[in-house]
């Protein structure tokens, strides 16, 4: 189990960001601490998009599993990985 508050955390430390840096998000406050499960099976967490200075955020789904990813919010010349598959 798991809410989209861990996962955008999780993601978020791995580009050196914070909550601080949010500067927009769809979900409501209730909505990111909604405990769903985020195994194969099923897509079980609510759509969203979260901006903060530096990247948009947005979840991903593969057989079901569910995660976040983020981009660049801006140009910078880097490629973007496949999201969503293996």
């Amino acid at each position: 189990m798991t809410t989209w508050r861990k996962e955008i955390l999780n993601e978020m430390e791995s580009h050196k960001e914070t909550w601080d840096d949010v500067v927009s998000n769809t979900l409501t406050e209730q909505e990111l601490d909604v405990e769903f499960n985020n195994g194969y099976g099923g897509t079980n967490g609510i759509p969203f998009t979260l901006w903060t200075k530096n990247r948009v955020y947005f979840p991903v789904q593969y057989d079901g599993s569910e995660w976040v990813s983020s981009v660049s919010r801006n140009p910078d010349g880097r490629a973007t990985e496949h999201v969503g598959g293996g």
